[in-house]
């Protein structure tokens, strides 16, 4: 079997790696291609994976019109070269029609349910359209709900264990509490008339969370001048190391605090955005807590309760809790590129 897998967003990236690494070694070609966003070279370099990088992210709708036109038609001229049996990809923008046009099995897999853009750039062309059973808007196209989080694929015991050495690297004692915090750029195209933390905003969380302990802050917006010392410097490749010993997780990322949730690390969303995968990771299992941004305050109130009330062990319980009752995301990828399975429903 001939797989093409097309990233979109470095994510992407740690979603498929273990199912092309299982697929490769049962003797499965896999080609990967993508969009030069952020730090998507730099990680493929660190996992030693090769990446056929054509497009080059830009914020706008009308650069996002550009850039499509400009991947398709690579796209075009490597599916004809490849000739891949199907092709899979995270949101599926630029492969979807594609592999519609081409008669290619096209699988996409996402969990953002207010991509609206790119949803109907996708959704009404692709095979099938796989979202976890948590997904909450209704999907018109033929699609498969699945019990399971994107997060699972990588972080999951079996593909991911923390390594310990990773606080050496920070400068951070074994069972010291510490705070890795999350500013988003706002920039994609999903976000276009949100936005988040103001300057004043972040200094605040970060001043209040030092309370309790060493803050770490990944941003990718702009960074105010007086939390510089507390930005992180580690290899990329290394974040979901740190992420496993830490207290909290606390920002705008919904990914990180998802992969929180799969680490057995409480997490913080601030964000005016919804999410299935969050609201149930609040509602069901208690260890993701969301917030709007208008509720900054209890946001940090809540922050200072969970680091206040520190207990590992009470979060790892919720952790297996979730492990037992949510399926091996990486088993299904590669089922699906070898079996090609879909049943069409409606939601």
């Amino acid at each position: 079997m001939r797989i093409l897998i097309d990233l979109q967003h470095p994510a992407h990236l740690h979603f498929f790696r273990n199912a092309a690494a299982r697929l490769r070694g049962e003797g499965h070609e896999v080609h990967f291609t993508g969009r030069d966003k952020d730090i998507l070279i730099q990680l493929a370099r660190e996992y030693g994976i090769d990446v056929e990088v054509f497009g080059v992210c830009r914020k706008g709708l009308v650069n996002m019109a550009t850039e499509m036109a400009q991947r398709q038609w690579r796209l075009l001229r490597v599916i004809r070269r490849f000739k891949p049996d199907c092709m899979m990809a995270i949101a599926g923008t630029y492969i979807a029609s594609v592999g519609r046009l081409l008669g290619v099995p096209t699988y996409v897999f996402y969990d953002t349910e207010h991509a609206t853009i790119s949803n109907l750039l996708s959704y009404p062309f692709a095979t099938c359209v796989y979202v976890p059973r948590c997904y909450f808007s209704p999907i018109r196209w033929r699609h498969e709900r699945y019990d399971g989080y994107h997060e699972l694929a990588y972080l999951h015991p079996k593909y991911f264990t923390p390594d310990p050495s990773v606080l050496d690297e920070v400068g951070v004692k074994p069972g010291e509490i510490f705070t890795i915090v999350r500013f988003v750029g706002w920039g994609a195209v999903h976000d276009v008339g949100r936005t988040g933390f103001t300057h004043a905003d972040k200094t605040r969380a970060v001043r209040e969370l030092q309370r309790f302990g060493r803050v770490f802050v990944s941003c990718e917006g702009s960074m105010p001048a007086e939390l510089e010392d507390c930005r992180l410097q580690l290899d990329v490749s290394r974040i979901h190391h740190l992420m496993a010993y830490a207290a909290l997780i606390f920002g705008e990322s919904g990914t990180m605090s998802s992969e929180g949730a799969a680490l057995g690390v409480p997490a913080i969303f601030v964000s005016p955005l919804r999410a299935g995968t969050l609201e149930e990771q609040e509602h069901r299992y208690g260890i993701v807590f969301n917030f709007r941004t208008d509720r900054t305050d209890d946001a940090l109130q809540k922050a200072k309760q969970v680091l206040g009330e520190h207990d590992r062990g009470h979060w790892h319980a919720i952790r297996d809790r979730i492990l037992d009752e949510k399926i091996d995301v990486t088993d299904m990828l590669v089922r699906i590129a070898l079996e090609r399975p879909y049943t069409a429903t409606t939601g």
